[in-house]
């Protein structure tokens, strides 16, 4: 049976209409799928239960379930799912209070296909695409979790978990729009408020400026020359700085949309001068950027050490001193596998 969150309102009226339902029970039934998140048929108590009853025969209402949580000594949260079909995955919950920040991390596919050398997501292959509301249910889901804990709703949603977002394309936009609606159908959040972090997809970049994106983009950049980039991420094989530059220019010019450059910095690979000439190159380009420069978090059979901190500060301070906007993000929850290349579900 189709998962009834796969069925838009319109679609959804038709049908009421089909059954001699008023109009006004599709959006009842819309709103406790998505504002409230409920995923019990009985819970929908201003729905007859005759109509409950019709929809639970006609349709499914798939959910993640809570698998495991594991609490870092830095505060973050990472937390496995488990899907109606059996796949785990994983999302994480990063707090900073000081700083009024709840933000949580999620995927958007089971697994992943680009075999990044540093990345331990990429080790699974990707065994299937998550369902936009599948992704919708990580935020749901944390979010519950964030005010339980902290007392604070989530403030920002990054998808930067397991899987390429740009990948399944169609499911990650719908996700972003669902999250973006304002209530009874959705949760309402500001657009700036969400990143998508892509490996580098230069048509898929142009189709998000072209379908009239207004989130955050991130490039995970990682090396400033495509020899480099092509030994630790073979996804730059097909797509290569030059073809992801022009990409970047176009949906600047489209969307005004910040963009910014993920570098994990590898220990004598790529946080040399040398290197951070290089990415300064690319930091001129016609469009502006900020850099994150990211502690490199080891994964197990992986040959790459994090860089030196007197190496990474010198690096850092390199690009500074060149107007490069950057900052250097200390990783966090390493001692659970939840920091950047570590998710695969261990």
């Amino acid at each position: 049976m189709k998962d009834i969150r796969e069925i838009s309102l319109p679609d959804l009226e038709v049908l009421f209409a089909s059954w001699n339902e008023p109009r006004f029970r599709a959006k009842q039934l819309y709103e406790w799928l998505w504002a409230k998140s409920v995923t019990d048929w009985e819970t929908m108590t201003n729905l007859s239960k005759d109509l409950r009853n019709r929809l639970k025969a006609e349709f499914t209402l798939n959910t993640l379930f809570e698998d495991a949580v594991q609490h870092s000594t830095d505060g973050t949260v990472k937390t496995r799912f488990i899907t109606h079909d059996g796949h785990r995955i994983e999302s994480v919950l990063i707090p900073v209070p000081q700083d009024e920040r709840y933000t949580v991390c999620v995927s958007t596919q089971v697994g992943c296909s680009l075999t990044c050398t540093f990345c331990a997501t990429g080790r699974m292959g990707r065994k299937r695409n998550l369902e936009a509301y599948e992704i919708y249910d990580q935020v749901t889901l944390v979010n519950r979790q964030c005010i339980e804990a902290f007392g604070r709703p989530l403030t920002n949603v990054v998808y930067m978990g397991m899987g390429e977002p740009l990948l399944t394309y169609g499911n990650t936009m719908e996700s972003i729009a669902r999250l973006t609606t304002p209530p009874p159908h959705g949760l309402g959040m500001a657009a700036r408020r969400i990143t998508v972090s892509t490996a580098g997809i230069a048509k898929m970049i142009r189709k998000l400026a072209d379908d009239g994106y207004r989130s955050n983009l991130a490039l995970s950049l990682h090396a400033a020359d495509d020899k480099k980039r092509n030994e630790i991420m073979p996804i730059n094989e097909s797509n290569n700085l030059e073809a992801l530059m022009t990409a970047l220019e176009y949906f600047y010019q489209k969307t005004k949309c910040r963009i910014s450059y993920e570098y994990i910095a590898f220990e004598r690979f790529n946080d040399t001068i040398e290197d951070a000439a290089n990415l300064i190159r690319l930091c001129r380009r016609q469009f502006p950027v900020r850099v994150n420069i990211i502690e490199y978090n080891p994964i197990d059979g992986a040959i790459f050490e994090k860089s030196d901190e007197n190496r990474l500060n010198a690096f850092a301070a390199h690009l500074a001193k060149n107007g490069v906007t950057v900052t250097v993000r200390r990783s966090r929850g390493k001692d659970i596998d939840a920091a950047c290349g570590q998710l695969a579900n261990k």
